[in-house]
């Protein structure tokens, strides 16, 4: 028996060895890693009909440059050149020296935001939730308007400090929720800041899922809903202020306060991302971040590609340089002329 278990655990180790011989010349191999990339987002990538994009043909564009003697570095760009033809932000390339991303989506539109503006004349002596800056709430108009900026949803407001939050704005008549600038991040957290704005349970939007390997095979459209908060509600008048960098969460975020009848939204065009993302390895150990379920909003919509406002609203240069956000002045004088 001693013998027979020698003998299984030579055999094994052989295999193992052959396995990792293999893996490491396909891992090298700047072809198969190029194909694989290939493979995986043409299975599983969730836009190629609504963009418009032929997929073979920038197969058929790109499989030129590979050269099985070229440089990881080299690979590398060539692969991120590739997948930036999905002209999304959501597509990361990732490895242990690089990292690439598509911004054109926000590079080439203007930025209808200052920090420096925001910071140092409406946020000042604002209170911060925890020790976020991502995460600040005030009052304006001699204490008639309040005031939440929200500039990550990778950070959490806990219901506790929503509660004291909106316990400030007791007797404010309105309210301006900023999400300019915010990238996204969790969903549980926009939802937990949406849900503190209706009092009925409230269609928000659709999603869909692959069912298959082809670009085409996807599941109907599932309804989402989102249900009021069971701590302090705010049904009174609200804007939301958004830009182009209002990407992914706060995309969905901005969707999903459409909806609300006391919401306006304000300022620019958001910057889309729409598509719930997933993470990938190719055999050399890169991974590839990309998106594959679509969120359509209510009338079963794409907003891959941003959420017009119901205001369009935008920050001149001259306004930056003189200290005053045109849109958070807009917003006030509108609020302020509905609550007479």
């Amino acid at each position: 028996m001693a013998y027979f278990n020698v003998y299984l655990y030579l055999i094994i180790l052989c295999l193992l060895n052959q396995g990792c011989d293999m893996a490491d010349e396909y891992s090298a191999s700047p072809r198969k890693n190029f194909e694989a990339l290939w493979k995986i987002l043409d299975e599983n990538y969730c836009f190629f009909d609504y963009k418009g994009i032929d997929w073979n043909e920038v197969h058929d564009k790109y499989s030129p440059q590979i050269d099985e003697s070229m440089y990881e570095y080299k690979l590398f760009q060539v692969l991120s050149d590739m997948v930036n033809e999905l002209k999304d932000g959501h597509i990361n390339l990732n490895t242990s020296f690089l990292f690439s991303s598509y911004e054109n989506w926000y590079t080439e539109y203007p930025s209808n935001f200052s920090w420096g503006v925001l910071n140092s004349k409406y946020l000042a002596g604002a209170a911060r939730c925890g020790d976020y800056d991502e995460i600040r709430y005030t009052r304006f108009a001699g204490n008639q308007i309040g005031y939440i900026y929200y500039g990550s949803f990778k950070e959490s407001i806990l219901e506790m400090e929503l509660d004291s939050i909106f316990h400030s704005f007791e007797h404010c008549r309105a309210l301006i929720i900023d999400v300019r600038d915010n990238g996204g991040g969790s969903l549980t957290n926009s939802d937990r800041l949406a849900s503190r704005f209706l009092a009925e349970k409230t269609l928000c939007g659709y999603i869909q899922h692959k069912t298959g390997k082809g670009r085409s095979d996807f599941s109907h459209p599932y309804s989402i809903y989102l249900k009021p908060s069971h701590s302090t509600l705010w049904l009174k008048p609200v804007i939301v202020l958004t830009n182009r960098r209002c990407y992914s969460a706060a995309n969905n975020f901005v969707s999903k306060m459409r909806e609300l009848p006391n919401v306006r939204t304000l300022g620019g065009n958001t910057g889309g991302g729409s598509g719930f993302p997933f993470t990938s390895e190719l055999p050399n150990g890169w991974s590839i971040r990309f998106s594959t379920s679509p969120i359509l909003n209510v009338n079963m919509q794409h907003t891959e590609f941003g959420i017009e406002p119901d205001i369009e609203v935008t920050l001149p240069s001259e306004d930056m340089e003189n200290g005053r956000d045109t849109l958070i002045e807009t917003a006030i004088n509108l609020l302020l002329a509905g609550a007479e």
